[in-house]
């Protein structure tokens, strides 16, 4: 491997490293038998898994988190949480910044110029940004729920604190970890808690480049860069539509929205769609829903949240540069454009190298699962892309998969978060000119 390679592959590595060696020191930590509850039997394969699901703030697991673990097992897993959540923010923002030094001046300037946000020499920036928008918004949230657990629910103090700050660092983080064996699903009815999560997941979903740019020029939207409209444009799109085709779907279903009334099935339809984009907690039995608002999940959790952020998937500006293609296509014009800007031909390439490695692992670990599990196409697939997409929704097999599929599942956790951080940093990185071209031929396509 030349020099130039390995100053490619140099930063992916960094973080790929990094990320194990959390998950390593993790596992260590819930393998101790002070971080296992009494009476409670766990094996190396548990601790890793949860390990790799904390830091890869997923949120699936194997065992009810506040009956397996003890206080200070639950306390490992939320700061593999913490470490996870800004870990991943502030790495790939860093990772943008050295994209944007590695490429030449002209197009560094121009990357510059359209992002309005940070230059290569910003890293401290970039992490100071990150810790204050996470600080702020899980230390307002974890005050909005702990007062809601003491003076609704009666919980002292003490307590009411720590599960105000678990479950704020969880939905922020995008972690999708509780303390109830139900999720959240006990607290469906209740707008103070729902509502705040619902909010702390975005929030967590959005990135630090899109705040970024909202803390220069909120005001003034003409101003905005293209990644930050895209990224609130598509977070608004399938959040309200998210809501809207699952309220569709299961509003009489009596074992999910049925029994409630019409406010509160809006409030569940608001909360299941946003956890789709990455959160992972639920306020309605997720085993229970239709086939049909599996398939549209799986949909919501593929596609994820913003680029840089503590969310999942292949990121909405993904998604929204393939829709663009695709409009172009039909229109039949030379350039893509979005916003009153063209799309570069490499942007493009990446991403649709992008989407196209996701969906080929999520079609191998279905297939993997499958073959190692005795559940239905249905159920396994969104096991699947929940575990692809960090987001931590399971129609209820998680703990029956048995320990190869907890393996293969893991892989997929650690893929899915690292794999479109990592891959698109050495896409960008990796421009060669070459000093030539073939003659152009085209086969048939369609």
């Amino acid at each position: 491997m030349g020099y130039a390679s390995r100053q490619i592959n140099t930063p992916s590595r960094v973080v790929v490293v990094a990320f194990l060696a959390v998950i390593a020191a993790g596992t260590a930590l819930l393998s101790l038998p002070v971080a296992v509850a009494e009476g409670q039997e766990s094996s190396w394969v548990s601790a890793l898994f949860t390990a790799t699901s904390a830091v890869c703030v997923t949120g699936l697991a194997m065992h009810d988190t506040a009956a397996h673990w003890t206080v200070f097992g639950e306390v490992v897993i939320l700061t593999l949480i913490q470490i996870g959540g800004f870990g991943i923010m502030s790495l790939a923002s860093i990772l943008a910044l050295i994209v944007s030094g590695k490429l030449g001046l002209r197009a560094r300037l121009n990357a510059q110029a359209e992002t309005k946000t940070l230059g290569p020499g910003d890293v401290r920036q970039v992490i100071a940004g990150v810790a204050k928008v996470t600080l702020v918004v899980e230390a307002v949230t974890a005050v909005v729920l702990a007062a809601r657990f003491m003076i609704g629910y009666g919980e002292p103090l003490g307590r009411a604190a720590y599960y105000g700050v678990f479950h704020s660092i969880s939905a922020f983080t995008n972690a999708g970890f509780a303390l109830w064996p139900d999720s959240m699903m006990r607290f469906v009815g209740d707008v103070w808690i729902c509502l705040p999560l619902i909010l702390a997941v975005v929030a967590g979903g959005l990135g630090f480049p899109v705040y970024a740019v909202l803390g220069k020029d909120w005001r003034r939207p003409s101003r905005w860069s293209l990644h930050a409209k895209m990224t609130l444009g598509m977070t608004a799109i399938l959040l309200f539509g998210g809501a809207l085709v699952i309220m569709v779907l299961e509003w009489n279903n009596p074992a999910t929205f049925g029994p409630l009334t019409p406010g509160l099935r809006i409030l569940a339809g608001f909360f299941h769609s946003a956890m789709t984009r990455s959160g992972g907690l639920n306020s309605v039995d997720t085993s229970q829903l239709h086939e049909n608002s599996w398939l549209v999940s799986d949909v919501l959790m593929f596609i994820g949240a913003g680029s840089a952020s503590t969310g999942g998937g292949i990121k909405v500006t993904t998604f929204a540069l393939l829709g663009y293609v695709i409009l172009a296509e039909l229109r039949g014009e030379p350039d893509v454009t979005a916003g009153r800007r063209r799309i570069s031909e490499q942007l493009q390439r990446q991403a649709l190298t992008i989407a196209l490695v996701s969906v080929a692992a999520v079609v191998i670990g279905t297939l993997v699962m499958m073959m190692l599990t005795p559940f239905a196409l249905d159920r396994v697939l969104f096991e699947v892309v929940s575990a692809f997409g960090t987001v931590g929704l399971s129609t209820g097999i998680t703990a029956d998969v048995g320990a190869a599929g907890h393996l293969v599942l893991t892989t997929l956790m650690f893929v899915g978060r690292l794999g479109p951080v990592t891959l698109g940093a050495a896409l960008a990185l990796h421009v060669q000119t070459r000093r030539f071209r073939y003659p152009e031929e085209r086969p048939l396509v369609g």
